[in-house]
């Protein structure tokens, strides 16, 4: 069991949740239902999972909510390039937001191996 707390990917997504929920405050009010709540729901994912994966018994369900976090992630990630192409977030805030997305891509991905790793699985 890992303390999700200590975890820095997990540190980084609520970070990068509130942002968002920043970020969608700027949307319009029309969007409440749309972009709006599923950028919301994604970024919440993403530090939710990686908490409930933590809290498994096992690496191979810690490595399962690894992948459901990575997924919202790629999903959040694709609703920023949408909201930027719609312009209702500009060239340098979705980029900002969408750098820091990969980021956390890339250090889910780095903590499943490692999981595959301590579990013996290549």
């Amino acid at each position: 069991m890992h303390n999700f707390k200590e975890l820095k990917v997990w540190q980084k997504s609520i970070d990068l949740a509130v942002e968002v929920y920043k970020a969608t405050a700027l949307l319009p009010a029309d969007e409440r239902f749309g972009l709006i709540s599923q950028m919301k729901r994604c970024s919440v994912s993403i530090s939710s999972n990686i908490a409930e994966g933590s809290g498994r018994g096992s690496g191979p369900q810690f490595k399962h909510f690894l992948n459901i976090s990575q997924g919202s992630a790629f999903e959040l990630e694709t609703q920023l390039i949408i909201s930027n192409r719609l312009s209702l977030l500009n060239d340098e805030f979705a980029s900002r937001l969408i750098d820091r997305v990969t980021e956390i891509q890339k250090m889910i991905y780095s903590l499943g191996q490692k999981i595959n790793v301590e579990s013996g699985k290549m």
